[in-house]
Order: structure tokens, then C-alpha cells, then sequence
């Protein structure tokens, strides 16, 4: 079975399987531990990089009225804060946290055209503290979905040296579509009315596509 990797992931994906390849042949025709003992710890690695890259399908429940998660991971944090990028005041902020075993495709939680677009440079902090919400290096995405405005910022963690986003402002994204990706372990944080209700408690696993993260206060009708 075919399993769907990223294509962000195959410069990896290729650096890591062409030595593995190369040290386990050379350990069949010239034997000795050593090799043999390389030749897996290599294989090893390489299995974990295309585990780490892995895209699976999704396909989730949609509506004007449903949030979606952007990630998966655990739910560290559920707060209103003040938010003055793209919301412009209070918001509620549903914080996901990635590990290097989660999934790392992020997903739009909504459908609307973006409005808005900034990467700022930053630390790279633990992603599970407060402060990488606002201190660590990250990527912001405003969605304007049917006049409410919900911003997704993807912010790198201690290991994640590179944030990807596909869209720009103008663009037109779906529901649960592919947003881009973060290597390697990272946050979402997503910010929404503050009007929105939650549909998660901190600890819960989020699923990205496929988790309801929250329900917006005014329902519009279904997404076509």
C-alpha cells in the first residue's frame, strides 16, 4: 500500500534513503558487524523522515459554522487574548501542539479568501510555552470566512527550522484543503471571534481536517 508523503519531504526523504540503500548493499556483500549495525541505525532514520513526512487523505465534516483543527496534536491551551494583526481585539486563541510523531500538514480550518499574510522572524522556543505564541518565528494566515475573520499562525518550535504556507492574499481556500507545513515539531495557534464556543478541552488530541476545533456564533448556511 502506497503510503501519501509531502513533497516538502522528499530532499529528506532522498538524503536519507540513498545512504541507508548504499550501507545495507554493502553490508550484504561485505558483512561484519559494524556495517550491519550502521546499515540499521541508517534505516532507521530514513523510515522515521518518510514517517515524519507522511500526508494521509482527509476528509472531514465542513460548514460555515464548524472550525476545523489545523493540525494535529494535543490542545495545550484555550484563552482569550487580544489579538491585533488581523482581528484587531479580543479573540479566542485554541493553541495545538505538534510533536515530532504528529502529522505535520496543516489544514485550512475554514473557507474563505485570504486577507492577509505575514511570516516574523522569532525565537525558537519550546512550542508548548505561552511565550512561543508571540516570541517564537512564525507564519500568519488571515481567512476572511463570510465576514469573520479568523487568523491561523503556524509557529515554529525548538526543532522546526523551516514554515511552509501555500496560499497568498487574494487566494480563495476550502475547508480542510492543505494549508502547508512545519519542519520539525511545532504550534498552531488559531485565533477566532470571541463569540466562537469551543468544542475541545486542553489535553484533547486534535485530528487536522477531521477535529471540530469550535462552532462560530452565526450559522450561514453549508459550504458548497
Amino acid at each position: 500500500m502506497r503510503i501519501p508523503l509531502a513533497r516538502e519531504g522528499s530532499p529528506f526523504i532522498i538524503g536519507a534513503t540513498v545512504p541507508a540503500v548504499a550501507l545495507l548493499l554493502a553490508a550484504a556483500l561485505l558483512g561484519g558487524t559494524v556495517l550491519w549495525v550502521l546499515a540499521a541505525a541508517i534505516s532507521i532514520s530514513a523510515l522515521f523522515v518518510m514517517f515524519f513526512f507522511r500526508d494521509p487523505e482527509r476528509h472531514g465534516p465542513t460548514g460555515t459554522d464548524l472550525v476545523l483543527a489545523p493540525a494535529d496534536g494535543k490542545v495545550i491551551d484555550i484563552s482569550v487574548v487580544d489579538e491585533s494583526s488581523y482581528l484587531h481585539g479580543e479573540a479566542l486563541r485554541i493553541s495545538i501542539f505538534l510533536s515530532l510523531f504528529d502529522v505535520h500538514i496543516n489544514r485550512y480550518p475554514v473557507s474563505g479568501d485570504i486577507r492577509h499574510r505575514n511570516n516574523e522572524a522569532g525565537r525558537f522556543e519550546p512550542a508548548w510555552r505561552e511565550s512561543a505564541s508571540h516570541g517564537n518565528e512564525r507564519a500568519s494566515t488571515g481567512i476572511d470566512a463570510q465576514g469573520r475573520s479568523i487568523l491561523v499562525n503556524q509557529v515554529a518550535g525548538l526543532a522546526a527550522r523551516r514554515i511552509v504556507t501555500y496560499a497568498e492574499v487574494g487566494d480563495h481556500v476550502r475547508q480542510g484543503d492543505r494549508m502547508g507545513l512545519i519542519r520539525f515539531g511545532s504550534r498552531v495557534d488559531v485565533y477566532l471571534p470571541s463569540s466562537a464556543s469551543p468544542d475541545v478541552e486542553v489535553g484533547d488530541r486534535a485530528r487536522g481536517g477531521l477535529t471540530v476545533l469550535a462552532k462560530l456564533a452565526e450559522q450561514t448556511g453549508d459550504v458548497e
